[in-house]
């Protein structure tokens, strides 16, 4: 994990865990030595670094993380486990079928590799969940992120610490709606090939990865600490996805490319700092 990266998590409700998880989150949410969320991130990424400073690297960690987020709604408690060897063994697997063999060596000696493959194919095969609640992305936002999502959900704290930040947060089942009703606009005005395949995906994903009560958080997570006050303050991505989503719908041709273009040059503008000095 990158200190630059955004994030999507799923919030089950602890009701939806089987008994013995469910004590546990509950004692887990009672104790004071777990990470508090402020720096529950940081905590993520400097686990993260430990491993890839080790020589050899360790892909994934031997025990899946005991760690989680947690939110409480209505006196409810959500959490949203950190799957760190689940994550670190599927973010691997997409490394090594992006990348070529001597390079995958290069960065990872070949026995590290066979024992992570492994792992993680004895995971598959058990017949447990590969869907993490979380997914990454680095140095930028996709845009499909933003559609389900309304501008009342944003949260934005400006600071020079770790508080930074700017997220949304929304029940799934609404985001599942706002999803199908963008798809379903884009197939009659578009046609079937409009719908992306991140798009699909993220539908997928919901529907395989969350419970029908949990929550959807949109977690910049890096991100502000590349931006400026003003740049946070005016970033209105979700605003903007949504007004585009509706002046396609009402045949707006002209709006909706508008704010797609304003929306195409804030974030290549921020991925763009991926190769600055």
């Amino acid at each position: 994990m990158l200190p630059y990266t955004a994030y999507l998590r799923v919030y089950q409700p602890i009701t939806a865990f089987s008994p013995r998880d469910r004590r546990y989150w509950k004692r887990y949410a009672e104790s004071e030595d777990r990470p508090k969320r402020v720096n529950a991130l940081a905590a993520e990424h400097a686990q993260s670094l430990g491993r890839a400073i080790t020589t050899p690297p360790v892909i994934a960690p031997a025990e899946e993380s005991g760690d989680a987020y947690l939110r409480r709604v209505n006196e409810h408690l959500y959490v949203c486990p950190w799957q760190t060897r689940l994550r670190s063994w599927r973010a691997f697997d997409e490394f090594s079928a992006a990348t070529p063999q001597p390079l995958v060596e290069a960065f990872v000696p070949a026995w590290e590799a066979e024992r992570a493959e492994t792992g993680y194919r004895q995971w598959c095969n058990s017949g447990a969940q590969t869907e993490p609640g979380i997914l990454s992305s680095n140095w930028t936002i996709p845009v499909p992120w933003f559609i389900p999502f309304e501008p009342q959900e944003r949260c934005l704290v400006l600071s020079t610490d770790s508080t930074r930040t700017l997220l949304y947060l929304t029940r799934t089942a609404q985001a599942r709606r706002r999803l199908e009703h963008t798809v379903a606009v884009l197939r009659e005005r578009i046609g079937e090939h409009a719908v992306s395949t991140s798009t699909e995906r993220l539908v997928d994903w919901l529907e395989t990865a969350a419970h029908p009560d949990s929550l959807l958080e949109l977690d910049y997570g890096g991100l502000p600490h590349l931006l400026s006050d003003d740049q946070l303050s005016e970033d209105h991505s979700v605003a903007e996805v949504a007004e585009a989503v509706e002046a396609l719908a009402e045949g707006d041709s002209t709006r909706m490319t508008e704010l797609r273009k304003r929306l195409v040059r804030r974030w290549r503008s921020v991925r763009a700092l991926e190769h600055a000095n």
